[in-house]
């Protein structure tokens, strides 16, 4: 009929719905409505938590995985008699086998230089202080004694000890370490390591050397450190003035601000998390035995290898993996020498003192291979084999 209205239907979600007509109560209903709506907005929040939380923990794990790859964990250490200075005929030659040696130390990230002497009959022997590190930092200190260094005769571990720490030292940092000596008399010929330690003023990196300085910070909270920068760090600790540290620098810092932030470290950090060869400590042996029984980890040198060129072949030999390797060169003499002079060794082979004894240059056209250059060969050979060892443990 054309009188009658069409029937209205109401929506599922209103108040009239409710079962016998009953009168809604309006408030009871917004505030239900606004209660819901209230859950779902908490549980798409929930749901955005999660979900960061879970990215935040894979960028963490990544971060970790990369730090891991990145670091290296093992140490690879080197020790020669000092004796091989006396090789060369003048002060100025004797400053450049120094200089090779540093190099070739330098070029395959040696972490620690071992001085002994042949003749055995040094009374000194210990990490020698003079602008190296050792712990947290090092003090501007020489081991007990007077060392007057050498000129044509004298002590020549104690003057290739103190040029291969002039090198290793960063060039902004020298002045405060290395005072005039005879020893450094011809410093100016030698080629610099040019480590990635030793970085311009202006080269931007997490990790920096640096000096403490003599000048107390307002809160009594840190100390002002110089590290070759253009402005002072500021750092989390109170050291003593002449500490030579290593220096995180803080990655979010203001860079407009009078001074940086970091905090300091130990020396190891830059290598194992970082990846970075961050140069060479240099310690002195009175013998050959000290070399051994002086070492500064923990655990000892758990892969040791002696070269001579009565030793086995060492392109046939493959290394185990290990955590800090030593590998001994002799002077011109070789290590019987040293051995025969070592009071504390009973032994009459220098074989049984090594697990490896090798041959690195076999079938040599000259009747002796120099010590400096049978660093660079022996370092050379075994660069592919600890390559090797490390590739295999990191697939595992």
């Amino acid at each position: 009929m054309a009188d009658e209205h069409p029937v209205k239907k109401n929506k599922p979600n209103t108040p009239s719905n409710k079962e016998g007509g009953e009168k809604v109560d309006w408030k009871q209903w917004k505030a239900q409505k606004k209660e819901e709506k209230r859950l779902r907005k908490e549980s798409s929040l929930i749901r955005k938590l999660e979900k960061q939380k879970l990215k935040k923990e894979h960028e963490q794990e990544v971060q970790q995985e990369e730090k891991e790859s990145k670091g290296r964990a093992y140490t690879l250490s080197v020790a020669l008699p000092g004796s091989v200075m006396d090789n060369a005929q003048s002060p100025e030659l004797r400053t450049y086998l120094a200089g090779q040696i540093a190099r070739a130390c330098a070029v395959f990230c040696v972490d620690e230089v071992v001085i002994f002497d042949e003749q055995g009959d040094s009374t000194s022997s210990g990490p020698f202080f003079f602008g190296s590190r050792s712990g947290l930092s090092s003090p501007i200190s020489r081991i007990e004694g007077e060392f007057r260094g050498v000129g044509k005769k004298g002590q020549a571990c104690v003057q290739l000890a103190r040029i291969l720490q002039f090198l290793e030292c960063p060039q902004y940092l020298r002045k405060s370490f290395f005072p005039k000596h005879q020893d450094l008399q011809f410093a100016g010929i030698l080629n610099p390591l040019d480590s990635p330690h030793h970085m311009r003023i202006d080269e931007e990196m997490e990790f920096r050397e640096g000096v403490v300085l003599d000048r107390p910070c307002r809160s009594r909270k840190g100390s002002f450190v110089n590290c070759g920068m253009r402005k002072e760090v500021q750092i989390d600790k109170q050291l003593q003035a002449g500490l030579r540290v290593t220096v995180h620098l803080d990655k979010n810092d203001n860079k407009e601000g009078k001074l940086y932030n970091g905090r300091v470290v130990a020396p190891h950090v830059p290598r194992t998390e970082g990846g970075l060869y961050w140069g060479y400590s240099v310690r002195l042996a009175s013998c050959l035995s000290a070399v051994f029984t002086e070492c500064p980890y923990k655990e000892g040198y758990d892969l040791t290898i002696g070269t001579s060129e009565k030793g086995t072949n060492a392109d046939h030999v493959t290394l185990s993996p290990f955590k800090h390797m030593l590998v001994v060169f002799g002077g011109l003499q070789g290590l019987e020498a040293s051995l025969d002079a070592d009071e504390n060794l009973n032994v009459t082979d220098p074989s049984v003192l090594f697990d490896l004894y090798l041959n690195s240059c076999p079938g040599q056209g000259s009747r002796t291979i120099r010590t400096e250059e049978a660093m660079l060969i022996s370092l050379s050979d075994l660069r592919q084999k600890i390559a090797a060892v490390f590739s295999d443990t990191s697939s595992r």
